[in-house]
């Protein structure tokens, strides 16, 4: 009897809660690293520990296993709705035109992309999740820790244990940091200083580090050296970048203005040629298996309606001619289908990849045009986001036996949820964006990689100076050499290779995000050498308490300062 509860109250509030606990985490990431973290397994942890206990406690109903999936699929729908735009072309249409929506449209401009996502989710959840054998890594990791939890429910109680204990150490150092006495941010001299090479006193840096492994850690680093170590000095001492007189301090904004430009060639060339590589190989494989056979039942109403309230709001938000705003969504669908299938596959998801090929696509089909470019192109990252993330808890749903229907409805009301908290915590942490992002404190990665090709499509090649040219096609040669390695090596060699993502990131991030996620990675690494069971039971679990505890002491750190 209780393994039939599924779409129950308690499942869905909890998971809205957790979402908007856990929301805010990924908003202040993204804007500080351009990354961000799936929530699943701790919306999962969180959810089993606190219903099992209240059980015993109270005599309550025991927390059913379908109940736990929908708390999960709530409550990851509401975290990744950055997915939507919050941290990449939303900011970055605000640095081009000055423009900054009020909250309600940006409320209903961020659902509704991801509102999008959801329906392609529906449309290819037969093909690519009940018929393919696509494994969805990270699906399948959420799956193996709740079948964990509930053949050993003590071990979910450890884990929990050990990710609160994380987050209230990483939240204490914040506050310390914050509200007691600013931590030193240490350099060798002050030439490595204006270089950002100091050491960032941040536990989420570290716990990033161990999610992200050893070779993405390195990768990093490497990147770290080559772009701030060699390149930033040379442009210095060439006078291609010119500081102003007795500047001081970490020197990010001036020299991000060149350095950003090789990096984001880097990541969109190597992400694109994997992603062709890959695609031709699937299509080669599918051909030789038979035809892809379509799902039956589409609920046309609700894709309809996405599609409609997408056109509807690009043309009253952002002027955009109802023709352009209407082929966004055709190619928003196909370019949801091929983030799909690379997650299915790979378990990353080429958001960032999928948002720039749409870039360049509108900006083709209308050139020089900021809003189009940013923004139809926004519905594509949006929807490709929600599409995978709820392709993930279909398989996981799939495997256990539970109801399509109702996990989308888990969905649609978690990314209403990340919506509304979303667009909140982002006005709240970032009041001015023309004045506080792609600084050495918000980053921004994401926001400027999509700044950087709007004006390169926008502009032109031609207003950029020629040794920022020259360095975007060694960039763009070395992405797609990367790329194409990525595509073609055997899985045990890609350990020998440099992430192209990681390389490209390091040049558009401070060399001291990359120096303490390498901490974090070879730490990780040394635990997991040492005490391999251990590593494997608790590694994320701290990891994600740091994360987790910094992020949301920062964002009501900034909350605190905006009041006052």
């Amino acid at each position: 009897m209780s393994e039939s509860r599924e779409l129950t109250v308690r499942a869905l509030a909890t998971g809205l809660l957790l979402g908007a606990l856990l929301t805010p985490s990924n908003i202040y990431s993204g804007l500080k690293i351009g990354w961000s973290f799936n929530m699943s397994i701790i919306a999962l942890l969180v959810g089993f520990a606190f219903w099992q206990l209240l059980a015993g406690a109270l005599g309550r109903p025991k927390w059913a296993l379908r109940e736990s999936n929908i708390t999960q699929t709530t409550a990851s729908s509401a975290a990744s709705i950055i997915s939507g735009g919050l941290v990449a072309p939303i900011p970055a249409y605000t640095l081009l035109t000055g423009q900054q929506l009020d909250t309600l449209p940006l409320i209903a401009w961020v659902f509704s992309v991801s509102f999008l996502g959801i329906w392609v989710a529906w449309y290819l959840r037969r093909s690519l999740v009940v018929d393919s054998g696509l494994r969805f890594p990270e699906g399948m990791a959420t799956l193996e820790t709740m079948q964990q939890i509930y053949s050993h429910g003590r071990e979910a109680l450890r884990r929990l244990a050990v990710l609160g204990g994380a987050a209230l150490l990483a939240g204490l150092l914040k506050a310390v940091d914050v509200f007691v006495l600013s931590l030193p941010r240490w350099a060798p001299n002050a030439a490595l200083e204006r270089l950002t090479f100091t050491l960032e006193p941040s536990l989420l840096l570290v716990g990033f580090g161990g999610i992200i492994g050893l070779r993405v850690g390195l990768s990093l680093l490497f990147g770290a050296v080559l772009a701030w170590g060699v390149i930033a000095p040379a442009l210095l001492g060439l006078g291609a970048v010119g500081l102003s007189a007795g500047a001081e301090g970490p020197q990010f904004a001036v020299l991000i203005e060149w350095l950003l430009w090789p990096g984001v060639s880097l990541m969109v060339c190597a992400t694109l040629t994997s992603l062709g590589l890959r695609l031709l190989r699937e299509r080669r494989e599918r051909s030789r298996r038979g035809a892809w056979r379509r799902p039956a039942g589409l609920p046309a109403l609700g894709l309809l309606s996405a599609a409609v309230l997408v056109v509807v709001l690009q043309t009253r938000l952002f002027d955009i001619n109802p023709v352009m705003a209407a082929l966004s969504i055709p190619l928003a669908v196909l370019l949801a289908m091929v983030a799909a299938r690379v997650v299915g596959a790979t378990g990353i998801p080429p958001i960032g990849a999928i948002g720039q090929l749409s870039q360049l696509s509108f900006g083709v089909m209308a050139p020089g045009q900021v809003a189009i470019n940013l923004m139809s192109a926004n519905t594509a990252g949006g929807a490709a986001g929600q599409c995978t993330d709820l392709l993930n808890d279909f398989k996981v749903g799939h495997v256990i036996g539970a109801s399509p229907s109702r996990q989308v409805i888990a969905q649609c009301l978690g990314i209403l949820m990340g919506s509304l908290v979303g667009v909140l915590v982002y006005k709240a942490l970032i009041p001015d964006p023309q004045g506080m992002l792609v600084t050495n404190e918000w980053p921004a990665p994401a926001v400027a990689t999509w700044r950087a090709v709007a004006e390169a499509l926008t502009g032109g090649l031609g207003a950029l100076a020629m040794d920022i040219r020259w360095a975007m096609l060694a960039g763009a040669l070395c992405g797609i050499a990367l790329g194409a390695l990525e595509a073609l090596l055997p899985a045990d060699r890609l350990r020998w290779l440099p992430s192209s993502a990681a390389l490209g990131l390091a040049f558009i991030i401070p060399a001291s995000i990359s120096l303490m996620m390498t901490f974090g990675a070879v730490l990780a690494w040394l635990v997991a050498s040492r005490w391999r069971s251990l590593a494997e039971r608790f590694v994320i679990a701290a990891a994600a308490g740091l994360v987790a505890g910094e992020s949301i002491t920062g964002v009501g750190a900034s909350l605190w300062a905006l009041l006052r």
